[in-house]
Protein backbone atom coordinates (compact mmCIF):
# COMPACT_ATOMS: atom_id res chain seq x y z
CA UNK A 1 0.00 0.00 0.00
CA UNK A 2 1.49 3.46 -1.16
CA UNK A 3 2.60 5.78 1.65
CA UNK A 4 0.10 8.68 1.93
CA UNK A 5 2.40 11.05 2.88
CA UNK A 6 4.86 10.24 0.14
CA UNK A 7 1.64 10.92 -2.29
CA UNK A 8 1.11 14.25 -0.46
CA UNK A 9 4.74 15.26 -1.02
CA UNK A 10 6.14 14.09 -4.82
CA UNK A 11 2.80 14.88 -5.80
CA UNK A 12 3.26 18.79 -5.90
CA UNK A 13 6.49 18.16 -7.77
CA UNK A 14 5.05 15.68 -10.45
CA UNK A 15 2.29 18.78 -11.44
CA UNK A 16 5.19 21.47 -11.47
CA UNK A 17 7.14 19.20 -13.86
CA UNK A 18 3.90 18.43 -15.88
CA UNK A 19 2.96 21.99 -16.19
CA UNK A 20 6.46 23.18 -16.95
CA UNK A 21 6.29 20.47 -19.98
CA UNK A 22 2.99 21.97 -20.88
CA UNK A 23 3.97 24.82 -20.95
CA UNK A 24 7.01 24.75 -23.05
CA UNK A 25 5.07 22.10 -25.76
CA UNK A 26 2.54 25.32 -26.01
CA UNK A 27 5.16 27.71 -26.36
CA UNK A 28 6.99 25.60 -28.92
CA UNK A 29 3.57 24.66 -30.80
CA UNK A 30 2.17 28.10 -30.91
CA UNK A 31 5.15 30.44 -30.68
CA UNK A 32 8.95 29.12 -31.38
CA UNK A 33 7.91 26.27 -34.31
CA UNK A 34 6.41 28.69 -36.78
CA UNK A 35 9.29 31.31 -36.75
CA UNK A 36 11.71 28.86 -36.87
CA UNK A 37 9.78 27.27 -39.60
CA UNK A 38 9.39 30.54 -41.34
CA UNK A 39 12.96 31.50 -41.05
CA UNK A 40 13.94 27.87 -42.96
CA UNK A 41 11.40 28.67 -45.14
CA UNK A 42 12.29 32.25 -46.33
CA UNK A 43 16.26 31.23 -46.73
CA UNK A 44 16.32 30.33 -50.10
CA UNK A 45 16.61 26.26 -51.03
CA UNK A 46 19.97 24.59 -51.42
CA UNK A 47 22.51 22.31 -49.31
CA UNK A 48 25.01 24.31 -46.95
CA UNK A 49 27.71 21.17 -48.29
CA UNK A 50 29.97 19.55 -45.51
CA UNK A 51 30.68 21.27 -41.87
CA UNK A 52 33.48 24.35 -42.88
CA UNK A 53 34.24 23.12 -46.33
CA UNK A 54 30.85 23.31 -47.50
CA UNK A 55 30.90 22.62 -51.00
CA UNK A 56 33.91 24.54 -51.89
CA UNK A 57 35.80 20.97 -53.09
CA UNK A 58 32.88 20.92 -55.28
CA UNK A 59 33.08 24.21 -56.66
CA UNK A 60 36.83 24.14 -57.29
CA UNK A 61 37.31 20.22 -59.01
CA UNK A 62 34.08 20.45 -61.17
CA UNK A 63 32.89 21.73 -64.11
CA UNK A 64 31.10 25.35 -63.06
CA UNK A 65 28.83 24.94 -65.69
CA UNK A 66 27.70 21.39 -64.27
CA UNK A 67 28.23 22.78 -60.61
CA UNK A 68 25.68 25.91 -61.28
CA UNK A 69 23.56 24.00 -63.62
CA UNK A 70 22.98 21.26 -61.27
CA UNK A 71 21.49 23.56 -58.49
CA UNK A 72 19.59 26.09 -60.42
CA UNK A 73 17.60 22.76 -62.13
CA UNK A 74 16.89 21.48 -58.61
CA UNK A 75 16.10 24.50 -57.07
CA UNK A 76 15.35 27.37 -59.15
CA UNK A 77 17.33 30.73 -60.22
CA UNK A 78 18.47 31.87 -56.50
CA UNK A 79 19.92 29.15 -54.10
CA UNK A 80 21.75 28.93 -50.66
CA UNK A 81 25.50 26.91 -50.73
CA UNK A 82 28.52 28.03 -48.44
CA UNK A 83 31.90 28.30 -50.19
CA UNK A 84 35.55 29.59 -49.06
CA UNK A 85 34.36 29.73 -45.22
CA UNK A 86 30.62 31.84 -46.26
CA UNK A 87 27.15 30.94 -46.78
CA UNK A 88 25.79 32.20 -49.72
CA UNK A 89 23.42 33.11 -52.21
CA UNK A 90 23.64 32.44 -55.90
CA UNK A 91 21.57 34.46 -58.16
CA UNK A 92 21.65 33.83 -62.36
CA UNK A 93 19.17 35.71 -63.96
CA UNK A 94 20.10 38.91 -65.48
CA UNK A 95 17.30 40.96 -63.48
CA UNK A 96 18.77 39.95 -60.36
CA UNK A 97 22.32 40.41 -61.10
CA UNK A 98 20.97 44.03 -62.34
CA UNK A 99 19.17 44.41 -58.71
CA UNK A 100 22.30 43.21 -56.83
CA UNK A 101 25.14 45.21 -58.98
CA UNK A 102 23.41 48.32 -59.99
CA UNK A 103 19.86 49.10 -58.66
CA UNK A 104 20.07 48.05 -55.41
CA UNK A 105 23.64 48.11 -54.72
CA UNK A 106 24.30 49.87 -51.77
CA UNK A 107 22.23 47.06 -50.29
CA UNK A 108 25.04 44.64 -50.93
CA UNK A 109 28.75 46.14 -50.39
CA UNK A 110 31.78 44.70 -52.36
CA UNK A 111 33.53 41.67 -50.39
CA UNK A 112 35.76 38.91 -50.70
CA UNK A 113 35.94 35.76 -48.47
CA UNK A 114 38.37 36.97 -45.54
CA UNK A 115 40.59 34.79 -46.55
CA UNK A 116 41.19 37.08 -49.45
CA UNK A 117 40.61 40.05 -48.38
CA UNK A 118 43.90 39.65 -46.36
CA UNK A 119 46.20 38.38 -49.09
CA UNK A 120 45.16 41.51 -51.53
CA UNK A 121 44.79 44.11 -48.53
CA UNK A 122 42.11 45.64 -46.35
CA UNK A 123 42.25 49.02 -48.05
CA UNK A 124 42.10 47.76 -51.77
CA UNK A 125 39.25 49.18 -53.49
CA UNK A 126 36.99 45.82 -54.19
CA UNK A 127 35.85 45.87 -50.54
CA UNK A 128 34.94 49.49 -50.18
CA UNK A 129 31.88 51.47 -50.87
CA UNK A 130 30.91 55.41 -50.19
CA UNK A 131 33.65 58.48 -50.63
CA UNK A 132 36.93 55.93 -50.09
CA UNK A 133 35.64 53.99 -52.77
CA UNK A 134 34.27 56.68 -55.17
CA UNK A 135 37.58 58.78 -55.03
CA UNK A 136 39.56 55.66 -55.90
CA UNK A 137 37.50 54.67 -58.42
CA UNK A 138 38.04 58.33 -60.12
CA UNK A 139 41.64 57.73 -59.70
CA UNK A 140 42.28 54.21 -61.53
CA UNK A 141 39.68 55.50 -64.17
CA UNK A 142 41.87 58.23 -64.98
CA UNK A 143 44.99 55.45 -65.67
CA UNK A 144 43.01 53.19 -67.03
CA UNK A 145 40.69 55.83 -69.55
CA UNK A 146 41.42 55.66 -73.23
CA UNK A 147 43.06 58.67 -73.01
CA UNK A 148 45.58 57.33 -70.89
CA UNK A 149 46.27 53.89 -72.23
CA UNK A 150 46.64 54.85 -75.55
CA UNK A 151 49.69 55.88 -74.72
CA UNK A 152 50.46 52.53 -73.72
CA UNK A 153 50.20 50.46 -77.24
CA UNK A 154 53.81 51.16 -78.15
CA UNK A 155 54.96 49.90 -74.71
CA UNK A 156 52.75 46.81 -74.55
CA UNK A 157 53.81 46.50 -78.52
CA UNK A 158 57.52 46.59 -77.16
CA UNK A 159 56.84 43.65 -74.91
CA UNK A 160 54.98 41.25 -77.38
CA UNK A 161 57.96 41.74 -80.04
CA UNK A 162 60.48 40.58 -77.65
CA UNK A 163 58.12 37.48 -76.27
CA UNK A 164 57.46 36.08 -79.57
CA UNK A 165 60.97 35.24 -80.91
CA UNK A 166 61.21 33.16 -77.43
CA UNK A 167 58.77 30.68 -78.69
CA UNK A 168 59.76 29.65 -82.01
CA UNK A 169 60.51 26.27 -82.61
CA UNK A 170 59.34 25.71 -78.73
CA UNK A 171 57.29 23.96 -77.43
CA UNK A 172 55.36 26.10 -74.14
CA UNK A 173 52.63 26.09 -72.10
CA UNK A 174 50.53 28.99 -73.37
CA UNK A 175 48.97 29.98 -69.49
CA UNK A 176 52.48 30.34 -67.87
CA UNK A 177 53.61 32.45 -70.83
CA UNK A 178 50.00 34.61 -71.08
CA UNK A 179 51.07 35.32 -67.41
CA UNK A 180 54.07 37.06 -68.12
CA UNK A 181 52.76 38.90 -70.34
CA UNK A 182 49.94 39.94 -68.63
CA UNK A 183 52.42 41.01 -65.23
CA UNK A 184 54.65 43.00 -67.78
CA UNK A 185 52.19 44.96 -68.95
CA UNK A 186 50.37 45.08 -65.43
CA UNK A 187 53.74 46.58 -64.26
CA UNK A 188 53.94 49.14 -67.03
CA UNK A 189 50.07 50.09 -66.44
CA UNK A 190 51.01 50.73 -61.86
CA UNK A 191 54.55 51.76 -61.90
CA UNK A 192 54.53 53.59 -65.57
CA UNK A 193 57.70 52.83 -67.89
CA UNK A 194 60.82 52.93 -65.74
CA UNK A 195 61.54 49.36 -65.23
CA UNK A 196 62.59 49.58 -60.98
CA UNK A 197 65.02 47.43 -59.29
CA UNK A 198 62.46 46.18 -57.31
CA UNK A 199 60.28 44.38 -60.43
CA UNK A 200 61.75 41.07 -60.14
CA UNK A 201 61.36 40.52 -56.28
CA UNK A 202 57.97 41.77 -56.74
CA UNK A 203 57.05 39.50 -59.35
CA UNK A 204 58.49 36.60 -57.28
CA UNK A 205 56.51 37.63 -54.62
CA UNK A 206 53.91 37.53 -56.35
CA UNK A 207 53.99 34.17 -58.12
CA UNK A 208 53.97 32.76 -54.41
CA UNK A 209 50.65 35.23 -53.38
CA UNK A 210 49.37 33.71 -56.59
CA UNK A 211 49.74 30.07 -55.53
CA UNK A 212 48.31 30.71 -52.33
CA UNK A 213 45.36 33.00 -53.26
CA UNK A 214 43.73 29.70 -55.46
CA UNK A 215 44.64 27.22 -52.61
CA UNK A 216 42.53 26.46 -49.21
CA UNK A 217 42.82 29.24 -46.72
CA UNK A 218 44.67 27.12 -44.29
CA UNK A 219 47.40 29.45 -42.74
CA UNK A 220 49.67 26.42 -40.95
CA UNK A 221 53.07 26.10 -41.65
CA UNK A 222 53.95 24.88 -44.61
CA UNK A 223 50.60 25.66 -46.71
CA UNK A 224 50.52 27.66 -49.82
CA UNK A 225 48.18 29.98 -48.00
CA UNK A 226 50.88 30.38 -45.18
CA UNK A 227 53.73 30.76 -47.67
CA UNK A 228 51.80 33.63 -49.47
CA UNK A 229 50.40 35.28 -46.27
CA UNK A 230 54.70 35.49 -45.68
CA UNK A 231 55.12 36.50 -49.16
CA UNK A 232 52.27 38.97 -48.60
CA UNK A 233 54.28 40.91 -46.12
CA UNK A 234 57.43 41.04 -47.94
CA UNK A 235 55.65 42.34 -50.63
CA UNK A 236 54.08 45.34 -48.96
CA UNK A 237 57.84 46.07 -47.11
CA UNK A 238 58.79 46.51 -51.06
CA UNK A 239 56.47 48.57 -52.14
CA UNK A 240 56.50 50.73 -49.49
CA UNK A 241 60.54 50.98 -49.56
CA UNK A 242 59.18 51.59 -53.35
CA UNK A 243 56.86 54.27 -52.64
CA UNK A 244 59.49 56.43 -50.66
CA UNK A 245 61.53 56.13 -53.23
CA UNK A 246 59.43 57.76 -55.97
CA UNK A 247 58.35 60.43 -53.18
CA UNK A 248 62.26 61.46 -52.64
CA UNK A 249 62.29 62.23 -56.49
CA UNK A 250 59.64 64.78 -55.99
CA UNK A 251 59.35 63.32 -59.31
CA UNK A 252 56.14 60.85 -59.21
CA UNK A 253 55.13 60.42 -62.52
CA UNK A 254 54.40 56.71 -64.10
CA UNK A 255 51.42 54.71 -64.40
CA UNK A 256 48.54 54.24 -61.31
CA UNK A 257 51.37 54.48 -58.67
CA UNK A 258 52.25 57.94 -59.86
CA UNK A 259 48.65 59.03 -60.01
CA UNK A 260 47.87 57.72 -56.34
CA UNK A 261 51.23 59.46 -55.00
CA UNK A 262 50.06 62.81 -56.54
CA UNK A 263 46.51 62.46 -54.94
CA UNK A 264 48.29 61.75 -51.81
CA UNK A 265 49.95 65.27 -52.22
CA UNK A 266 46.28 66.76 -52.67
CA UNK A 267 46.33 68.86 -50.30
CA UNK A 268 42.57 70.88 -50.71
CA UNK A 269 40.92 68.04 -48.53
CA UNK A 270 42.56 65.73 -45.76
CA UNK A 271 40.54 62.83 -46.43
CA UNK A 272 41.44 62.53 -50.24
CA UNK A 273 45.04 62.10 -48.93
CA UNK A 274 45.92 58.25 -49.16
CA UNK A 275 48.04 56.34 -46.83
CA UNK A 276 51.42 54.19 -48.10
CA UNK A 277 49.25 51.35 -46.52
CA UNK A 278 45.80 52.06 -49.06
CA UNK A 279 48.19 53.03 -52.05
CA UNK A 280 50.14 49.68 -51.03
CA UNK A 281 47.01 47.48 -50.97
CA UNK A 282 45.01 49.34 -54.24
CA UNK A 283 48.62 48.02 -56.12
CA UNK A 284 48.87 44.90 -55.20
CA UNK A 285 45.04 44.75 -56.17
CA UNK A 286 45.50 45.88 -59.64
CA UNK A 287 47.72 43.54 -60.46
CA UNK A 288 45.93 40.85 -59.14
CA UNK A 289 43.20 41.87 -61.05
CA UNK A 290 44.96 42.35 -64.60
CA UNK A 291 47.32 39.61 -63.99
CA UNK A 292 45.97 36.17 -63.69
CA UNK A 293 42.72 36.87 -65.42
CA UNK A 294 43.52 38.38 -68.75
CA UNK A 295 46.32 35.40 -69.04
CA UNK A 296 43.33 32.82 -68.84
CA UNK A 297 41.67 34.67 -71.39
CA UNK A 298 44.39 35.11 -73.99
CA UNK A 299 44.76 30.81 -72.72
CA UNK A 300 41.38 30.34 -74.02
CA UNK A 301 41.82 32.31 -77.31
CA UNK A 302 44.38 30.88 -78.68
CA UNK A 303 42.59 27.28 -77.89
CA UNK A 304 39.41 28.04 -79.44
CA UNK A 305 41.39 29.87 -82.56
CA UNK A 306 43.30 26.66 -82.70
CA UNK A 307 40.32 24.37 -82.81
CA UNK A 308 38.37 26.64 -85.36
CA UNK A 309 41.13 27.47 -88.43
CA UNK A 310 38.51 28.57 -90.62
CA UNK A 311 38.16 31.61 -88.12
CA UNK A 312 41.72 31.69 -87.92
CA UNK A 313 42.31 32.31 -91.01
CA UNK A 314 39.69 35.12 -91.31
CA UNK A 315 41.68 36.92 -87.92
CA UNK A 316 45.05 36.68 -89.83
CA UNK A 317 42.98 38.24 -92.94
CA UNK A 318 41.79 41.34 -90.91
CA UNK A 319 45.23 41.51 -89.37
CA UNK A 320 46.87 40.68 -92.46
CA UNK A 321 45.62 43.86 -93.57
CA UNK A 322 46.49 46.56 -90.57
CA UNK A 323 49.98 44.82 -91.07
CA UNK A 324 49.93 45.75 -94.33
CA UNK A 325 48.93 49.44 -93.86
CA UNK A 326 51.64 49.80 -90.96
CA UNK A 327 54.54 48.93 -94.04
CA UNK A 328 53.15 50.86 -96.48
CA UNK A 329 53.39 53.95 -93.78
CA UNK A 330 56.64 52.52 -92.27
CA UNK A 331 54.79 52.41 -88.74
CA UNK A 332 54.40 50.90 -85.45
CA UNK A 333 51.16 49.87 -84.61
CA UNK A 334 49.02 52.46 -83.15
CA UNK A 335 45.51 52.93 -81.37
CA UNK A 336 43.50 53.51 -84.18
CA UNK A 337 44.64 50.33 -85.65
CA UNK A 338 43.41 48.65 -82.90
CA UNK A 339 40.05 50.28 -82.99
CA UNK A 340 39.78 48.43 -86.62
CA UNK A 341 40.05 45.31 -85.94
CA UNK A 342 35.72 44.44 -85.70
CA UNK A 343 36.35 40.37 -86.31
CA UNK A 344 39.13 39.83 -83.63
CA UNK A 345 37.10 42.15 -80.81
CA UNK A 346 34.06 39.75 -81.35
CA UNK A 347 36.62 36.94 -80.96
CA UNK A 348 37.89 38.07 -77.76
CA UNK A 349 34.03 39.03 -77.05
CA UNK A 350 33.23 35.25 -77.28
CA UNK A 351 35.76 33.90 -75.91
CA UNK A 352 35.12 36.31 -72.49
CA UNK A 353 31.36 34.97 -73.03
CA UNK A 354 32.45 30.96 -73.50
CA UNK A 355 35.33 30.81 -71.24
CA UNK A 356 33.89 33.21 -68.64
CA UNK A 357 36.41 32.97 -66.47
CA UNK A 358 35.13 35.20 -63.80
CA UNK A 359 32.09 32.75 -62.79
CA UNK A 360 30.94 34.97 -60.29
CA UNK A 361 31.79 38.21 -57.84
CA UNK A 362 31.00 38.74 -54.38
CA UNK A 363 28.94 40.92 -52.12
CA UNK A 364 27.67 41.12 -48.97
CA UNK A 365 24.04 42.18 -47.69
CA UNK A 366 24.74 45.33 -45.16
CA UNK A 367 21.65 43.89 -43.70
CA UNK A 368 18.66 41.33 -43.40
CA UNK A 369 17.44 41.74 -47.64
CA UNK A 370 14.26 40.29 -49.01
CA UNK A 371 14.57 39.26 -52.26
CA UNK A 372 11.98 37.31 -54.79
CA UNK A 373 10.36 35.77 -51.81
CA UNK A 374 13.44 35.14 -49.53
CA UNK A 375 15.11 36.66 -47.19
CA UNK A 376 19.02 37.14 -47.26
CA UNK A 377 20.29 37.50 -44.20
CA UNK A 378 22.87 40.36 -43.54
CA UNK A 379 26.36 39.06 -43.46
CA UNK A 380 25.85 36.53 -46.31
CA UNK A 381 27.52 37.14 -49.14
CA UNK A 382 25.52 37.18 -52.37
CA UNK A 383 27.03 35.60 -55.86
CA UNK A 384 25.94 36.92 -59.44
CA UNK A 385 26.35 34.03 -61.73
CA UNK A 386 28.28 35.75 -64.57
CA UNK A 387 28.67 32.30 -66.47
CA UNK A 388 25.07 31.04 -65.67
CA UNK A 389 23.78 33.78 -67.66
CA UNK A 390 27.03 33.52 -70.30
CA UNK A 391 25.84 30.12 -70.53
CA UNK A 392 21.92 30.56 -70.83
CA UNK A 393 20.49 29.17 -74.15
CA UNK A 394 17.88 31.69 -73.89
CA UNK A 395 20.40 34.99 -74.33
CA UNK A 396 22.75 33.10 -76.08
CA UNK A 397 21.53 30.04 -78.49
CA UNK A 398 23.92 27.12 -78.69
CA UNK A 399 25.26 28.88 -76.00
CA UNK A 400 28.89 26.01 -75.84
CA UNK A 401 29.41 26.55 -79.54
CA UNK A 402 32.19 29.68 -79.98
CA UNK A 403 30.52 31.83 -82.33
CA UNK A 404 31.49 35.18 -82.48
CA UNK A 405 29.36 36.30 -85.15
CA UNK A 406 26.41 36.58 -82.24
CA UNK A 407 28.21 39.79 -81.29
CA UNK A 408 27.20 41.85 -84.58
CA UNK A 409 24.29 42.82 -82.67
CA UNK A 410 24.52 43.90 -79.04
CA UNK A 411 22.99 41.73 -76.37
CA UNK A 412 20.63 42.42 -74.24
CA UNK A 413 21.05 44.38 -71.25
CA UNK A 414 22.73 42.78 -68.53
CA UNK A 415 23.11 39.25 -70.13
CA UNK A 416 27.06 40.14 -71.40
CA UNK A 417 28.58 40.82 -68.22
CA UNK A 418 33.01 39.80 -68.22
CA UNK A 419 33.81 42.63 -66.45
CA UNK A 420 30.88 42.95 -64.14
CA UNK A 421 28.28 45.66 -63.96
CA UNK A 422 27.66 49.32 -62.28
CA UNK A 423 29.97 51.43 -60.14
CA UNK A 424 32.25 48.57 -59.07
CA UNK A 425 32.68 47.04 -62.39
CA UNK A 426 36.08 46.86 -63.17
CA UNK A 427 38.11 49.92 -64.20
CA UNK A 428 40.74 48.19 -65.94
CA UNK A 429 38.55 46.18 -68.73
CA UNK A 430 39.75 48.75 -71.51
CA UNK A 431 43.24 48.03 -70.80
CA UNK A 432 42.65 44.70 -70.83
CA UNK A 433 40.97 44.66 -74.16
CA UNK A 434 44.17 46.58 -75.87
CA UNK A 435 46.54 44.28 -74.35
CA UNK A 436 44.61 41.26 -75.68
CA UNK A 437 44.63 42.86 -79.47
CA UNK A 438 47.81 44.09 -79.59
CA UNK A 439 49.16 40.54 -79.00
CA UNK A 440 46.75 38.73 -81.68
CA UNK A 441 47.98 41.22 -84.17
CA UNK A 442 51.22 40.16 -84.11
CA UNK A 443 50.66 36.19 -83.10
CA UNK A 444 48.14 35.56 -86.09
CA UNK A 445 50.78 37.61 -88.20
CA UNK A 446 53.83 36.23 -88.04
CA UNK A 447 53.39 32.35 -86.41
CA UNK A 448 51.01 29.77 -86.26
CA UNK A 449 50.89 27.20 -83.27
CA UNK A 450 49.42 23.51 -83.22
CA UNK A 451 47.98 21.72 -79.30
CA UNK A 452 50.96 19.38 -78.56
CA UNK A 453 48.82 15.93 -77.42
CA UNK A 454 44.95 15.72 -77.97
CA UNK A 455 44.06 15.80 -74.24
CA UNK A 456 41.07 17.49 -73.87
CA UNK A 457 39.50 18.93 -70.94
CA UNK A 458 39.31 22.15 -68.04
CA UNK A 459 41.49 22.61 -64.93
CA UNK A 460 40.28 25.19 -62.37
CA UNK A 461 42.70 27.26 -60.33
CA UNK A 462 40.20 28.72 -59.23
CA UNK A 463 39.96 29.86 -63.02
CA UNK A 464 39.01 27.49 -65.81
CA UNK A 465 41.86 26.88 -68.47
CA UNK A 466 42.65 24.10 -71.09
CA UNK A 467 44.23 21.28 -69.65
CA UNK A 468 48.19 21.42 -68.74
CA UNK A 469 47.91 25.13 -69.71
CA UNK A 470 47.06 24.33 -73.25
CA UNK A 471 50.63 23.07 -74.45
CA UNK A 472 51.66 24.61 -78.25
CA UNK A 473 54.42 24.25 -80.26
CA UNK A 474 55.41 27.84 -82.19
CA UNK A 475 56.53 28.12 -85.55
CA UNK A 476 57.28 31.42 -87.61
CA UNK A 477 54.74 31.85 -90.69
CA UNK A 478 56.50 31.42 -94.11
Amino acid sequence: MQNPLLVLVVSPLYTTIFAIILFTLFLWRHLLRPKLKDKNRLLPPGSMGLPYLGETLKLYTENPNSFFSTRQKRYGDIFKTHILGCPCVMISSPEAAKLVLVTKAHLFKPTYPPSKEKMIGPEALFFHQGEYHSRLKKLLQASFLPSSIRDSVSQIDHIVLNLLPSWENKTINTLHEMKKYAFDVAVISVFGYERELEMEGIKNLYQCLEKGYNSMPLNFPGTPYHKAMKARKLLNETLRKLIAKRRARKNVEGGLLGILLKSRDHKTTSNYQLSDSQIADNIIGVIFAAHDTTASVLTWILKYLHDNQGLLDAVMKEQQGIRQKRREANRGLTWEDTRNMPLTTRVIQETLRTASILSFTFREAVHDVEFEGYVIPKGWKVLPLFRSIHHCADFFPQPEKFDPSRFEVPPRPNTFMPFGNGVHSCPGSELAKLEMLIFLHHLTTTYRWKAIGDEEGIQYGPFPVPKHGFPIMVHPRK
